[in-house]
């Protein structure tokens, strides 16, 4: 018999976005890693929309990356903090923030890994759809499993 090793880790990769489905799918993450032996990763993504320099006519100008990234990592401390309450048995987990489309971040921080969990909408304009955009692109080419918290 071989020796088949798995190519998936224990991470569970949870994407962050202040909204409360995020929140919720943390929370889900979190529990599930505790009955998994997992780790978490929850991962909040950034970007300046490219429209936003050039509006009202303006010249683009220095954005202040740094205070976006700040603001970032203190909503997404706080939200983990959140979710975790007051657990005496912690799950470990590590967060990231990371400049570019979230879909795009999300996929690169899900190769390799156990599991992608995700809300089922953020904060996209069209607060009709059962899926956003970001989750819809998650499930379809996401390299590891995908779960969707509804919201």
């Amino acid at each position: 018999m071989v020796d088949q090793q798995s190519t998936s880790d224990h991470r569970i990769i949870v994407g962050i976005d202040n909204s409360a489905g995020s929140a919720e799918a943390l929370s889900w993450a979190l529990a599930y890693a505790r009955l998994t032996g997992g780790t978490v990763e929850a991962v909040t993504a950034w970007q300046v929309p490219p429209m936003y320099a050039y509006s009202y006519g303006w010249t683009p100008t220095g954005i202040d990356d740094a205070g976006i990234i700040r603001c970032a990592e203190k909503t997404l401390a706080e939200t983990v903090a959140q979710a975790q309450g007051g657990d005496d048995h912690p799950v470990p987990i590590t967060t990231r923030v990371m400049e570019g489309p979230a879909a795009q971040i999300l996929l690169a921080a899900g190769k390799g890994a156990q599991l992608m969990v995700l809300g089922s909408r953020g904060h996209g304009a069209f607060s009709g759809m059962l899926l956003g955009s970001v989750s819809q692109h998650c499930v379809q080419h996401a390299t590891c499993p995908t779960v969707v918290i509804p919201k």
